[in-house]
């Protein structure tokens, strides 16, 4: 499955009523990435008020999501930009939102509307790309099918990993997932049998 996440590294900061709002936004492919990019944002700026933050690793019904108000009113600050998250087409984002207090209390409503509008603002600003799952292969070649099956593998957007010359070539290659049964086929076919892709890890990406 393919999925759009973050591309680079955004932020976005805001001014309410005196209030600084910093948002921003990272790719984390799991819990514990998104949890390191957290600490690395307390660390970067360890003089702010709050660090508010949601994060969803995964995509579609495959999700691991997780937030914390992080000492503002319990549900102002955390569910509002978890809501944000699940409302946007991405997957593999963290938004950490902090904030510098100005002096002037929101309440509950305004922080609601601070914390959603900082973390929509930073979410229109991220550039995405699109995170395509790959599988590690593995094809056993005599040499005389080796040049016309590298070319069948670069057609079919795969990446040679590695590759091992002794009676045959052994070629180990990274290839999108949807791409995989088509090669397999025309690799069969090609060698009429007497090569076949050998699938050797789970999905990555």
């Amino acid at each position: 499955m393919s999925y759009p996440i973050p591309a680079q590294t955004t932020r976005v900061e805001t001014l309410v009523i005196n209030s600084r709002f910093i948002a921003t936004a990272a790719r984390a492919d799991t819990v514990d990435a998104a949890r390191r990019f957290i600490q690395a944002i307390r660390a970067e700026m360890p003089d702010a008020t709050h660090h508010v933050y949601a994060f969803k690793v995964g995509y579609g019904s495959n999700v691991i999501e997780g937030m914390s108000d992080d000492g503002e009113p319990s549900g102002t600050a955390g569910p509002p930009v978890l809501a944000v998250l699940r409302g946007a087409d991405l997957g593999d984002v963290v938004v950490v939102v902090t904030r510098y207090f100005g002096g002037t209390k929101l309440g509950t409503g305004g922080l609601v509307r601070a914390y959603t509008d900082a973390a929509r603002q930073v979410l229109a600003a991220l550039p995405t790309e699109l995170k395509i799952e790959k599988r590690m292969v593995g094809l056993t070649i005599p040499y005389h099918f080796f040049e016309r099956v590298r070319l069948l593998l670069e057609a079919h957007r795969a990446v040679i990993e590695d590759q091992e010359f002794s009676a045959e070539v052994t070629l180990y290659a990274t290839i999108p997932v949807d791409q995989l049964e088509s090669l397999a086929a025309a690799v069969q076919n090609l060698t009429a049998g007497q090569v076949a892709v050998v699938p050797l890890d789970s999905a990555t990406s």
